[in-house]
């Protein structure tokens, strides 16, 4: 054993204080025996172990007391989620007023703003080409209708002698039918004749073989002699009757072949008269057929002064409807030429207390939008008036620009004031959803997430303290930057109660702009109550630049909304 002690000496600390400097604590030796020496360096360990730890406890005090939470009032009430888009007042119906006739404009008589009748003259196109198509038209008609009754007249001589010719071939064919019913009785004549001759032959004969007979039997004595002389008669008047009935054959014969030649006659007259007839017929029909005609020459001529008087009537260029004239393109002595594309001289807006706002939807957000969504907008015009519309028409015709695609919908306003003008530019807000007392929070308190698990003595529910930060939050860490995380559905906010952050998991039912409308999962949730939108601490700080930068609409909402202060 040395006798002598050995000396043993502690190095100086130093441990940071309360007002931020630190003490300084002398270094000294102490004589110690060498069998206490490890003890003394044990408890120097441990010494400055426990300043470490001090030092540690008082950083982290300090950090905590200086946390500031930015708080906001949860508040009950009625939100709307709107679609925002531009577009353009328009009068609901606009009447674009052209000409049908080609010309000069010679007159004005309605200008820009002007307040127009159905019917009033606004303008005329020189009439004199239209009036001497007119007078032409009508010389045109006058010799139609001349024709016409030429044709008649022409027409009216065919029919008499069409009467003439067929009485004529009426009494020709009598005369041929009387001919030859004569002929047929001549040669009836000259039959009989002939049978008388046959007759008269056949008595001769008897006669001429009674007195052959009688000389035999009168030799004889059988007879007497004045038998003999009278059958002697007999036979000499039988040759008599024979010669008088060939006579009658001969004169038959050219009776009938008279008769027959007068028959002849009469039927080639006959056909004659007929010809005659059927030509007087043919030059009817014809003369009615150039009636005809001639009728349908000045039914062309009616019609061609029609069109010219109609032609000469739209010289005139008359307003189709009561309105407001809001356009006119032309001026005296303007040539305008009708063709497929009629041009147009004026604008007509019919009905000006009555307006559309055409507005361009995204199609991002045009699912959304349906007729009868309430509209509010507003024109650079009265930029403090705020207008109000409803929609009525959402055209699926779609326009593409810059390869942005949006959607025509039709805002019907009304417009009694008069304030409204066609071509306003309007700033349009259109309402697409909306929930009545529902419990209403910033969007921003969505995306809180506390850095420490306690707060200078302030405990924070369902919380286990952590230095790690964010991190180690037994809520987890947010994604990227917590604003851009979509809002539907599950959720969750804190709210500060009585210096405790006590966690409400949330359903979002709407999101409208920098607000949503929540209903608690569990836990209650109260109009009032202090929801935590962000804190001053570092991490929290670098979360809220991160969601500000992804979505600006959460920027400074918990300011505006709530209060900024320490929990103590």
């Amino acid at each position: 054993m040395n006798p002598h002690p050995k000396v043993s000496s502690m190095k100086l600390l130093q441990k940071p204080s309360a007002n931020g400097h630190t003490s300084r604590i002398e270094s000294f030796t102490l004589p110690v025996a060498p069998s206490r020496r490890r003890w003394w360096i044990a408890g120097a360990a441990l010494l400055a172990l426990a300043a470490v730890f001090a030092v540690v406890f008082v950083v982290r005090a300090r950090s905590e007391a200086a946390v500031a939470y930015t708080t906001a009032p949860v508040t009950r009430g009625t939100l709307v989620s709107s679609v925002t888009a531009t577009g353009t007042v328009n009068p609901q119906n606009t009447v674009a007023v052209g000409t049908q006739v080609s010309g000069t404009i010679s007159e004005i008589d309605a200008d820009y703003n002007s307040h127009v009748k159905t019917g009033q003259v606004l303008a005329k196109i020189d009439p004199t080409t239209f009036q001497a198509a007119l007078a032409q038209a009508n010389a045109g008609l006058a010799q139609a209708q001349a024709q016409e009754q030429s044709a008649e007249a022409t027409a009216s001589g065919a029919e008499f002698g069409i009467g003439g010719a067929s009485a004529s071939e009426a009494a020709a064919q009598a005369t041929a039918q009387a001919a030859a019913d004569t002929a047929r009785s001549n040669e009836a004549a000259v039959a009989t004749a002939n049978a008388n001759v046959e007759k008269s032959q056949s008595a001769l004969t008897l006669a001429a073989q009674t007195v052959a007979r009688d000389k035999q039997l009168l030799a004889q004595g059988y007879i007497a002699q004045s038998q003999a002389d009278t059958d002697e008669s007999n036979l000499v008047a039988a040759q008599t009757t024979l010669d008088s009935a060939k006579t009658a054959v001969s004169q038959a014969q050219l009776t009938a072949q008279s008769s027959v030649s007068a028959a002849a006659a009469s039927q080639a007259q006959t056909s004659a008269q007929a010809y005659a007839a059927s030509t007087a017929q043919s030059t009817a029909q014809t003369q009615v057929a150039n009636v005809a005609s001639m009728a349908a020459a000045v039914a062309s001529a009616q019609a061609q002064v029609q069109t010219a008087k109609l032609n000469l009537q739209h010289t005139i260029i008359t307003s189709p409807v009561d309105g407001t004239v809001v356009a006119r393109d032309v001026s005296v002595g303007t040539t305008v030429a009708s063709g497929l594309q009629t041009p147009t001289l004026y604008s007509i807006a019919q009905n000006l207390n009555k307006m559309e706002v055409d507005v361009a939807v995204g199609e991002p957000d045009i699912g959304n939008v349906r007729p009868g969504d309430g509209v509010d907008f507003s024109v650079l015009a009265y930029p403090n008036v705020t207008f109000h519309g409803v929609v009525s028409q959402v055209r699926i015709d779609p326009t593409t620009t810059n390869n942005v695609v949006t959607y025509d919908t039709v805002v019907l306003v009304n417009n009694q004031d008069g304030k409204l003008l066609p071509g306003m530019t309007a700033n349009a807000t259109i309402d697409v959803a909306k929930t009545d007392n529902a419990l209403i929070v910033p969007l921003a308190a969505l995306s809180y997430h506390p850095a420490f698990g306690s707060a200078h003595g302030h405990r924070t529910a369902n919380a286990t303290a952590s230095t790690s930060g964010a991190a180690s939050s037994p809520w987890g860490a947010t994604t990227g930057n917590g604003a851009s995380a979509s809002t539907a559905g599950a959720q969750r906010i804190f709210v500060d109660r009585n210096g405790t952050l006590v966690r409400v998991p949330v359903t979002v039912t709407l999101e409208s702009g920098t607000q949503v409308a929540v209903k608690p999962s569990s836990g209650t949730l109260n109009a009032g109550d202090q929801v935590i939108t962000a804190d001053s601490s570092a991490a929290t700080s670098a979360r809220t630049s991160h969601a500000q930068a992804a979505n600006p609409l959460t920027g400074g909402l918990g300011g505006g909304q709530g209060a900024t202060r320490g929990l103590h």
